[in-house]
């Protein structure tokens, strides 16, 4: 179930992309020549953001196998990204292989990569959406074959919101989302943070002003507001190392890691 009908003139790469971006922090090779430079750029300013993306991802993979392991047997994730295996439904349904995953993102690039590598196997879909308009998502078809709205689902917003600005309503676009959601539903968020490297960000942030989307990073009190409606589960919202780690974490490695990242239950 993969819809992927777009315009190519859609596909936009005379700009940076920031999934394209991130696949580079990531060591992945589905990025254009514009991407790379802009990334390196990054990179040359800030090294941290190499662990920091992986730790990242590594969160995305710990926070789904506790969901599928705690029995939610559906997940949306929104943002998705430039698919880097193991991808979410990889996962989930080694757990348990009934578990249905939705991926949406709103780069036509990630819908060229999506019916290889999301939608291969059974229970899954992609749909090209944008989580600024949460009904369009809400309401697509794609969802509407995956997810049952009657039975608790996991909200997966991994590294998004830091792309939508504060005009855009970022806490209005999480509770809408919430809303839609039934008791027992899960919410998985992860979001960037100049709380760590404050000297560094200025110049990170002009590099973003040139992609498709800005940066907007945000400190914790901030970002923990997005969880209004939900009730965190320990440890909280952390830097994503600390999010329930496999192996002790040395605090000069956390130091590096400017995301904070946190799971949490709707009642």
């Amino acid at each position: 179930m993969t819809d992927q009908g777009f315009p190519l003139e859609e596909i936009d790469t005379s700009r940076p992309h920031p999934a394209r971006m991130y696949d580079y922090y990531l060591g992945g090779r589905d990025n254009y020549e514009v991407d790379r430079e802009a990334a390196q750029r990054v990179v040359d300013l800030l090294p941290d953001i190499i662990p920091a993306a992986r730790a990242n991802r590594n969160f995305l993979h710990r926070a789904v196998r506790f969901l599928a392991g705690s029995g939610i047997e559906q997940f949306i994730d929104i943002g998705t990204g430039i698919p880097t295996s193991p991808n979410t439904h990889e996962i989930a349904q080694s757990v348990s292989p009934d578990i249905r995953v939705a991926y949406i993102d709103n780069d036509p690039i990630v819908a060229t990569h999506a019916g290889a590598r999301l939608t291969g196997a059974g229970n899954t879909g992609f749909f090209l959406g944008d989580v600024r308009d949460p009904a369009s998502i809400l309401d697509h078809p794609t969802i509407g074959k995956l997810i049952d709205f009657g039975q608790p689902v996991a909200l997966m917003l991994v590294a998004v919101l830091h792309f939508i600005k504060d005009e855009e309503n970022p806490a209005g676009i999480v509770a809408e989302l919430r809303d839609a959601l039934p008791a027992g539903s899960h919410l998985v968020l992860s979001h960037a943070t100049a709380d760590f490297h404050a000297d560094s960000m200025s110049e990170v942030f002009k590099i973003y002003t040139k992609a498709t989307a800005t940066l907007n990073t945000r400190p914790r009190d901030e970002i923990v507001g997005y969880f209004d409606g939900f009730d965190l589960l320990e440890p909280g919202l952390v830097q994503v190392p600390l999010w329930r780690p496999e192996q002790p974490q040395s605090a000069k490695d956390v130091a590096r890691v400017g995301f904070y990242g946190g799971v949490a239950r709707k009642g």
